[in-house]
């Protein structure tokens, strides 16, 4: 895991040089022809991926993403109708039947297809329409990261090519640089503060609820521990009741129209004794632990704050005891019906 996690760098700059006719060539048809709306396909860290997909088109070019559970065909032998929509599948392995089959079913009826996807001759990148190759490289370990963090830059990729947005092409070239930065990132203090920890929130909002999402992901597979990840503002339907001194908060923070509701989140978690640590480019509030994360385009920055995630992941994995690159009870491919 952390060997894999490390080579996210040279991964993304890799793919920003390899998929760039591809991606230049599928923006210039979406603008063409957008359409109606666009399904994604996902499970796991994937899908965490397709939640930050999801915002990324929504904000950037106005379209509607829904997420299709793969099941629907695999085991409920439904298929909804896709006229005119695009079908966007994300996966590492591409081997998935319940993912195969869904995107089968998309296709059938009416939809194109777009594949993001670590294994260029997977059965999911053999039915694609477009393949989009993550281009991330052999990924051993069970836990995936540096598949994750090119599934973000490739979501980022293919959104400033649809939007023609120069700000995020220009964000995007800076990232590989950043992300090396990112890595060397002290977040040591998240081992100190979760150590003994039975439980937590992970939070985060816009881009930031799908790099959420995924370190809570992490945070259960490779720590043994407990973690729930929400929006900094579906949190406060009821979960916050739960948070206190028993019960930390980490917060994934951009700088963004999110960040004023998010710091009024931190402060009511410190009002009710919580401790709350804070992955931001800037410095958090008094009372809380700052995780420092490099500056960048707010879009982008929460890919940089879960590199940084990583290295502390792993970190805390060992100090509880356990071997991140084994976590129990998983394996690497996870074929789901």
């Amino acid at each position: 895991m952390f060997a894999e996690a490390a080579e996210a760098a040279e991964v993304v700059a890799r793919q920003l040089t390899l998929n760039r006719d591809v991606l230049a060539s599928a923006g210039q048809e979406l603008r063409g022809r957008p359409p109606r709306a666009v399904l994604t396909c996902a499970r796991g860290s994937s899908d965490h991926a397709a939640t930050y997909l999801k915002h990324l088109i929504e904000t950037r070019v106005g379209v509607m993403v829904a997420s299709l559970s793969p099941s629907i065909a695999s085991i409920y032998g439904s298929s909804p109708v896709a006229r005119d929509m695009l079908a966007i599948g994300l996966s590492q392995s591409g081997k998935s039947p319940d993912l195969l089959a869904a995107m089968a079913v998309t296709a059938s009826s009416g939809a194109s297809t777009l594949a993001m996807v670590n294994v260029a001759n997977s059965p999911l990148a053999d039915t694609a329409d477009v393949v989009v190759p993550l281009q991330a490289g052999p990924e051993t370990s069970v836990a995936a990261t540096k598949s994750f963090i090119a599934l973000l830059a490739a979501s980022v990729a293919l959104t400033a090519e649809w939007a023609d947005d120069d700000a995020l092409r220009n964000a995007l070239a800076s990232l590989p640089e950043l992300l090396r930065q990112a890595w060397e990132c002290d977040w040591a203090a998240l081992a100190a503060e979760l150590a003994d920890a039975r439980g937590l929130y992970v939070i985060g909002r816009g881009p930031g609820l799908g790099v959420a999402q995924e370190a809570a992901l992490k945070l259960k597979e490779t720590c043994g521990l407990h973690a729930e990840a929400f929006s900094a503002a579906e949190v406060r339907h009821g979960p916050l009741a739960l948070v206190g001194p028993d019960l930390p908060l980490l917060v994934f923070r951009q700088a963004d129209g999110s960040a004023e509701g998010t710091d009024r989140l931190i402060d009511d978690a410190l009002a009710q004794g919580a401790r709350v640590l804070v992955a931001s480019d800037r410095p958090s509030a008094a009372g809380t632990v700052w995780l420092e994360v490099p500056r960048i385009h707010p879009v982008l920055a929460p890919i940089l704050a879960v590199q940084a995630f990583y290295r502390a992941a792993n970190a805390l994995s060992v100090r509880r005891g356990f071997d991140p690159d084994r976590p129990p009870y998983l394996n690497k491919v996870t074929e789901t019906v």
